[in-house]
């Protein structure tokens, strides 16, 4: 089946996303509500991982296996990764906008977390874990990532409680179409 990347592109440039149902059919979903991940001071994350940040047991990678992170992150009893939005990441990250941040426990994956990067925005679509703190530790190293590389968005998309521990916070659509505008016009690169 043949796909068209700049269409989308363009569905994510315009605020959606895609996600399979539970019939594996693929489709378009917007939000009311976006939830952002802050790349200023309002990021936060627990004491106890800053306790495993500090014995750098892991290391960070880009792309090292970009499948296993698709794999990991698909790999659970419900899920909304189906075969088919796997073949689309994959072709969004042979033509440049999906990537893996991953971490890495000597030559184990460890965790990490799938995104594609239009611009300024890096839109985190999962993430996953083998060795327990593997995401978290993802997450710290992306933020500062981004934040080296000057992005302006970390469109984390749905709330949950494990992204709250980490100063997520909801906007609503219009709010975030306004930043998203203003973020894909920003020449950022993730490597």
């Amino acid at each position: 089946m043949q796909y068209d990347v700049a269409a989308i592109i363009r569905g994510y440039s315009q605020g959606y996303f895609l996600m399979a149902d539970e019939s594996n059919g693929l489709g378009w979903y917007g939000s009311k509500e976006r939830t952002l991940i802050p790349l200023d001071e309002k990021f936060r994350y627990p004491k106890s991982l800053q306790r495993v940040l500090n014995q750098n047991r892991f290391t960070v990678a880009i792309n090292r296996d970009f499948l296993g992170v698709v794999a990991g992150c698909a790999n659970r009893e419900t899920t909304w990764i189906s075969p088919e939005l796997q073949k689309i990441y994959w072709l969004l990250y042979q033509t440049g906008y999906a990537y893996s941040f991953e971490t890495w426990q000597g030559d184990q994956l460890a965790g990490g977390i799938l995104g594609i990067v239009i611009g300024g925005v890096f839109i985190g679509e999962s993430m996953f874990y083998r060795i327990p703190e593997g995401s978290k530790v993802a997450m710290v190293k992306l933020v500062e990532r981004l934040r080296q590389r000057k992005f302006m968005l970390f469109d984390a998309q749905m709330m949950n409680p494990h992204l709250a521990r980490f100063g997520a916070y909801p906007i609503n659509n219009k709010e975030y179409e306004t930043l998203l505008q203003q973020a894909l016009q920003l020449p950022c690169s993730l490597e």
